[in-house]
């Protein structure tokens, strides 16, 4: 792999404040590709999340001292790679996806073939490149980047485990709570329904002039504008449960339930599109069992009461 370089990125490059900007993706960071956040203070630079975009064009606009991961899965690491002689900082509970390959594996918690092919699509497409030395945070940890520019990691779990938001004075990045319609993404092993929901909630406190999504969004401008996305991508997962009780209104299986799809369009076809769609009906229907909205009639089946 080649080794990254400063580069120039035009006008792909979007100052916000004197010390921050964002390196954005193709298409306004859709995935596969991101909208990387770089920070500069008077003493190290700091890039968040490089993405399938840095990799292409060689590097970010200065040398960059470290990486932080914002959370463990195959886009937010493309880069780490790349930058091997920068430092890699990710939060404790994903150090396994920065760590190995094995690691990211388990976070999905794909088996079998469909790990092995995933595990060949992270390596071809998204340059995975283990990087054993690896280093955690916590939840509150701040970095300091010298001339006054401090970066604050924020725990927002349900993600993944780790999935932590960044904040850089008025700027806040929020990685993957990316406000889109499709909804908040809780289909992995290492994913929770009740964190995401309240991780959604601990956000609205968080007061910033920029608030920036790792995709589609990209850069949002404002409180209120942010408010109202926020409120737009929290009420899919109440969509998605009355989807599901409704589902439900006769005896179903949680294999019956991944297959009417719930998450995905029934044309959308990936590798892990059924174990998504395992792990999400399978969240939404221990929330139900809890509140009593439903009940396991027979074994494995479960209808709406």
């Amino acid at each position: 792999m080649k080794t990254a370089q400063a580069v120039s990125w035009g006008d792909d490059q979007i100052q916000l404040t004197p010390a921050v900007s964002v390196l954005m993706g193709a298409d306004n960071g859709r995935y596969p590709a991101g909208n990387a956040c770089l920070v500069q203070g008077s003493a190290e630079a700091l890039l968040i999340d490089p993405s399938v975009t840095v990799v292409e064009r060689g590097g970010a606009p200065v040398d960059v001292d470290a990486v932080i991961n914002s959370h463990g899965h195959e886009d937010h690491l493309a880069g780490n790679g790349l930058f091997a002689d920068s430092r890699v900082h990710i939060h404790d509970d994903d150090l396994p996806a920065a760590r190995s390959l094995d690691g990211l594996m388990d976070v999905y918690g794909l088996e079998g073939q469909p790990r092995t092919d995933f595990g060949h699509e992270v390596l071809e497409e998204f340059h995975y490149t283990a990087r054993p030395d690896a280093e955690g945070f916590t939840d509150g940890h701040v970095f300091d980047l010298g001339g006054g520019v401090h970066v604050e990691a924020i725990h927002l779990p349900g993600h993944t485990r780790g999935h932590s938001g960044l904040k850089i004075g008025n700027v806040f990045y929020l990685s993957d709570i990316d406000l889109t319609g499709f909804g908040p993404y809780y289909g992995d092993a290492w994913s929770d329904l009740d964190q995401f929901d309240a991780s959604l909630h601990k956000v609205r406190d968080i007061e910033a002039d920029w608030y920036v999504t790792y995709h589609h969004k990209g850069i949002i401008e404002g409180r209120e504008t942010f408010l109202g996305m926020l409120d737009g991508f929290h009420a899919v997962i109440d969509r998605r449960h009355q989807a599901m009780l409704e589902y439900l209104v006769e005896p179903r299986t949680l294999d019956e339930m991944m297959r009417n799809r719930f998450v995905y369009r029934p044309h959308v076809e990936h590798t892990f599109a059924d174990s998504v769609e395992y792990r999400t009906a399978e969240l939404h229907v221990a929330r139900m069992l809890d509140r009593g909205e439903a009940a396991e009639v027979e074994p494995g089946h479960f209808q709406r009461v």
